[in-house]
C-alpha cells in the first residue's frame, strides 16, 4: 500500500483528537497526485477512516471509508492516515508520503517508521493556506 500523513518537525500526526494535517494546498496536492495515477480500472482509490473523510468530502474520486482502512486497502491503493499508528502495517507498506509542516506541535500519535533504508525520490516544497512552507517527501522500498 502508499500511505499519505502528515507530520510536524517531531513526526507528530495527532494531539488531542486535533489534526496536524489541515491545509487546502495539501489536500489539493494529494488530489492532483491521485489524478495522476490511473489506474488500468480508470480508478484511483484512496482509502481513510471516518475520521479522515471530512478533509475530501469534495472529491469525486474514488474514496473508500472505513475504520479498518488499513487491512483493506490494495498494494497500489493509496491511504490517507492521521489518527492511527501505522507500525503494525510496516510490511505491507511501499510507498511513504510525507507532508511535513515545518513546525514543532505537541503529539499524542506520532508517525514512527524509520525511513533511514527507503530512497527518498521526491523532495519539493509548497506554500500552504495555513503554513507558509509545506514539505513533501515521497519514498519508496
Amino acid at each position: 500500500m502508499k500511505i499519505i500523513v502528515c507530520v510536524g518537525d517531531n513526526n507528530a500526526m495527532l494531539f488531542h483528537n486535533r489534526r496536524i494535517s489541515r491545509d487546502r494546498a495539501v489536500i489539493e496536492d494529494i488530489l492532483r497526485m491521485l489524478s495522476k495515477e490511473v489506474k488500468k480500472d480508470g480508478r484511483t482509490r484512496i482509502w481513510m477512516n471516518e475520521y479522515s473523510s471530512e478533509l475530501f468530502r469534495t472529491y469525486s474520486g474514488d474514496i473508500s471509508v472505513s475504520e479498518r482502512f488499513l487491512e483493506e486497502a490494495g498494494e497500489e491503493e493509496y491511504c490517507f492516515v492521521e489518527n492511527v499508528p501505522i507500525q503494525e502495517y510496516k510490511d505491507e507498506i511501499q510507498t511513504v508520503v510525507l507532508y511535513r509542516w515545518n513546525r514543532k506541535y505537541p503529539a499524542d500519535i506520532r508517525f514512527a517508521m524509520d525511513l533511514s533504508r527507503w530512497k527518498m525520490v521526491e523532495c519539493v516544497e509548497f506554500s500552504g493556506h495555513s503554513h507558509e512552507k509545506i514539505t513533501k517527501e515521497v519514498y519508496v522500498r
